[in-house]
């Protein structure tokens, strides 16, 4: 009864689900030109997931099937998606090859998945021209089923895990404790808003996990690698910061009348830095994976690089591009990100840093 229960809840989620896609195309301020802080992290992580492949895959258990499945959630457009696939691919076969088993390398087959409005279009035409796998794009979201029962042998997601389903209610309703007018983010909100969003946080996360566990074979495994704010670290002193500075730059354009306040009071971010310890709780409270491996990786932009600023600026306009566009107008961005940028850049010259971190997660189905 409380499998079924959990898995009306999935389905519950994927219909309530919102999409936020990340700017398409391959124009000067897309997805696919402004994402190199993420290939950065996913580079960083390849030595884990080549030593997570040779260590903790099974390899035996799954050569059974004629097919090799992996899963990319939260895909985008590319190109980052078709560089983690490749590593991927290249230390299955490594692993093959190492264990001298007398069956074939077994064909591969990818599910590059992310919401329906993501741009699959420009995904499709980019993919590599000597790619050793068969192609398929999965339209939906993560927080809800996607494959048959056991039907992945490898399911990765990358920056992907700390978006939210949805922006939690309570956040955008007047009547509510947690209403939170003049801001953009629950970052130096009142405790009733960070409540809201890690509540929706850990509900959304649950969804996912469970919906995991259905779809990976029993000794599959999942890497996740997603921004994280360290145990006992204060939400205000993250990341978070910089939503607060892009709340700044929106409120500054509604004293302008350049956008109505109460469009800014109805407009939150649906992101959520997770402590290490609240990721850890979720993955326990599921119960049907173990926690192979957690570990921190390395900033990827130093702190005097001269750039910063704008690499920020250029790769949140790039994730947020058609969320602003949808609830403002599209005539605002410029303005929006000029200043947003000159605020960074006045941040960083008092040698700001936020603490939070990306952490590369390897989970191993259990076996039922």
């Amino acid at each position: 009864e409380r499998e079924r229960e959990r898995e009306m809840a999935s389905m519950k989620s994927n219909n309530l689900s919102e999409a936020y896609p990340m700017n398409c195309g391959n124009g000067l301020y897309s997805y696919a030109k402004n994402s190199s802080v993420q290939k950065s992290v996913s580079d960083n992580a390849k030595l884990l997931l080549n030593e997570a492949i040779a260590e903790k895959l099974d390899i035996k258990d799954l050569s059974v099937s004629k097919t090799f499945r992996i899963a990319d959630l939260g895909c985008s457009a590319g190109p980052n998606t078709f560089f983690v696939v490749q590593n991927i691919l290249e230390g299955v076969e490594l692993k093959y090859q190492s264990q001298g088993l007398n069956s074939p390398t077994p064909e591969f087959q990818v599910f590059f998945n992310d919401h329906s409005s993501n741009d699959f279009n420009t995904l499709f035409r980019s993919l590599p021209i000597d790619k050793q796998y068969y192609v398929a794009g999965v339209p939906g979201s993560f927080y809800s089923r996607l494959f048959p029962r056991a039907s992945l042998h490898f399911v990765h997601s990358s920056f992907a895990l700390h978006w939210l389903s949805k922006v939690p209610k309570e956040v955008v309703d007047r009547s509510s404790p947690a209403w939170n007018k003049g801001r953009i983010h629950y970052s130096n909100a009142g405790e009733e808003v960070t409540k809201a969003y890690s509540t929706q946080y850990a509900k959304d996360v649950d969804c996912f996990l469970h919906a995991r566990a259905q779809e990976v074979v029993c000794g599959g495994l999942m890497v996740v690698i997603v921004p994280v704010r360290p145990n006992k670290v204060p939400h205000e002193d993250i990341t978070n910061v910089m939503f607060d500075i892009l709340g700044s730059c929106f409120m500054d354009m509604a004293k302008k009348g350049v956008v109505e306040e109460e469009k800014v009071d109805s407009f939150n971010i649906p992101i959520y830095y997770a402590s290490t310890q609240e990721l850890e709780a979720a993955i326990y409270r599921n119960g049907y994976f173990t926690i192979e491996r957690m570990e921190s990786l390395p900033h990827v932009i130093a702190q005097d690089n001269p750039s910063k600023a704008k690499l920020f600026a250029l790769n949140i306009r790039a994730g947020m591009d058609a969320m602003i566009k949808e609830h403002f107008t599209h005539e605002i961005m410029d303005e929006l990100f000029d200043s947003y940028c000159k605020k960074l850049e006045e941040a960083f010259s008092i040698s700001y840093s936020g603490k939070s971190i990306n952490i590369f997660v390897l989970l191993k189905r259990k076996i039922d």
